[in-house]
């Protein structure tokens, strides 16, 4: 039986009959011809396909921009979608007109989705924005009450797009000429209209929406060969860039458990479909250093879609969660119809993408303890560009001194072995130390002693070796305060 993936477009609602594993960027450039949505690198890397994603939020509807080339179909049942030609009504939409007046495109390749992620940025400044911050919405609570961009926010919100023959410079004038936006669409009350399905099953694709952890869990045990699907954003790749199929889908997306972010006097929660922008906005106060890698690692449009569990859950390597998470004692729940478990996150990893999910278990949340007092933490990326790369290295450094000497010490690295690894005897040497040059360089042998790293085209085990090591004194000389930021490494 085919069921119709039902959602707004452009203000009005839509009905697609479509497999639900379809791109939402193949479906807008075939079925409705809104070619405006350009399909540029297929990965979710250079934002030509940005589309607006919004979502009701109390009294308003909050928008992000997202990838539409690895955002499938069945993920915008029930939700908003807003392309490019949805922003202009009578008039061009305030970005258009400035992007426009300030001669701010050449080819215009990739201007559409340049305007969009621009658009996201006004509207979540606007007071609408200012009204989902005030309701506790996290993923709006960084730019709500700002009367001003700033360039960091414009920036921000262009990491995920590239334009090579414009050149920034007239891009971002353009941006800072915009004020406060709203998005014309529904209002959250016309959503009841669309709510989304709980299986939509079209030509041989199912997608399973379930809103219980229960209802997931018995999916779970009923379909152990169906995809769990958070965000996306790895997976999405695939489905786009080398043409696979998913016949059978659990989203993860509304599950209400999983979707919970709690914080208790000396901890922080987040179920493991809480979106990167979420964390961000969570983790800020708090470790600053991993807010500054959340960023790095994923553009707006990538930390919109992509969930600390889909991280995690992938066991890649050189995924940037794990090692920051691990260095800061993350401790993982795995839930199943059996009962729930809990071990520390680098248990979980057991060799290449293996880890210690079960057959019928879901990762349910991810929990770290809030900063205790005198604690340190850093966490460096090493790769090839400054946002949105591959590291070759990631390190991540914890420590806690009392009167003096270290009391304890927490180290992990990503790009360094088959799995995301704390380096214990490196820890060892700091632990007891007053923190002295001396204990650095120890530190620093036994990161080298430790890990046999890969030689691959983002760098040599020679040079991930040194690299690891140097981070040792780099944490060293920024915790002293002598370190001064870089922008590309």
């Amino acid at each position: 039986m085919s069921q119709t993936i039902r959602f707004f477009l452009n203000g009005k609602k839509q009905e697609a009959s479509v497999r639900p594993d379809t791109t939402v960027l193949d479906w807008l450039r075939s079925v409705p011809r809104l070619t405006g949505t350009k399909e540029g690198c297929a990965e979710g890397d250079c934002g030509a396909c940005s589309v607006l994603i919004g979502d009701p939020a109390g009294d308003a509807v909050h928008y992000q921009a997202a990838n539409s080339c690895i955002l499938a179909m069945g993920q915008i049942d029930g939700r908003a979608v807003v392309t490019v030609e949805g922003l202009k009504t009578e008039q061009l939409h305030p970005v258009q007109a400035a992007m426009a007046e300030n001669g701010s495109s050449q080819c215009g390749f990739c201007t559409p989705g340049i305007v969009i992620s621009l658009a996201g940025l006004a509207a979540q400044r606007s007071p609408a924005g200012a009204g989902l911050a005030a309701q506790g919405n996290a993923a709006a609570t960084g730019l709500a009450h700002k009367t001003e961009v700033t360039d960091s926010d414009i920036h921000d919100a262009l990491a995920g797009n590239l334009c090579r023959c414009t050149g920034y410079r007239p891009i971002v004038e353009a941006a800072r000429k915009v004020g406060n936006v709203t998005i014309a669409g529904p209002h959250v009350a016309a959503f009841a209209k669309i709510e989304p399905r709980t299986t939509i099953s079209a030509a041989g694709s199912t997608f399973h929406q379930p809103q219980s952890l229960n209802d997931v869990l018995q999916l779970r045990k009923e379909k152990p060969d169906a995809i769990l699907l958070g965000g996306g954003t790895d997976l999405g790749v695939a489905l786009a860039d080398y043409h696979t199929d998913w016949n059978e889908v659990i989203s993860l997306a509304r599950v209400r458990e999983l979707r919970a972010i709690r914080e208790t006097e000396n901890h922080l929660s987040f179920g493991a479909a809480v979106t990167w922008e979420e964390i961000l906005a969570g983790i800020i106060e708090y470790y600053p250093s991993f807010a500054t890698l959340i960023r790095r690692f994923g553009s707006t449009q990538i930390r919109s879609m992509g969930t600390i569990g889909g991280n995690i859950g992938t066991a890649s390597p050189i995924g940037d969660g794990p090692p920051a998470l691990i260095a800061l004692g993350a401790e993982i729940e795995l839930a199943s119809l059996s009962g729930h478990r809990f071990l520390a996150l680098e248990d979980f990893f057991l060799d290449y993408r293996k880890t210690e999910l079960r057959a019928d278990e879901v990762i349910a949340s991810v929990s770290i303890p809030k900063p205790a007092e005198d604690q340190e933490f850093r966490v460096y990326k090493i790769s090839k560009r400054y946002d949105q790369d591959i590291s070759t290295v990631c390190a991540a450094f914890s420590v806690v001194r009392e009167e003096g000497q270290v009391r304890s010490a927490r180290i992990a690295f990503g790009g360094m072995a088959a799995t995301p690894q704390r380096a214990p005897k490196a820890e060892q040497a700091l632990v007891g130390s007053t923190f002295d040059h001396r204990a650095v360089e120890a530190c620093a042998r036994a990161i080298t002693a430790q890990f046999k790293p890969l030689s691959d085209w983002r760098g040599s085990a020679e040079y991930r070796l040194q690299v690891a090591a140097n981070l040792a004194e780099r944490f060293w000389r920024d915790v002293a305060g002598e370190t001064v930021e870089v922008m590309a490494l």
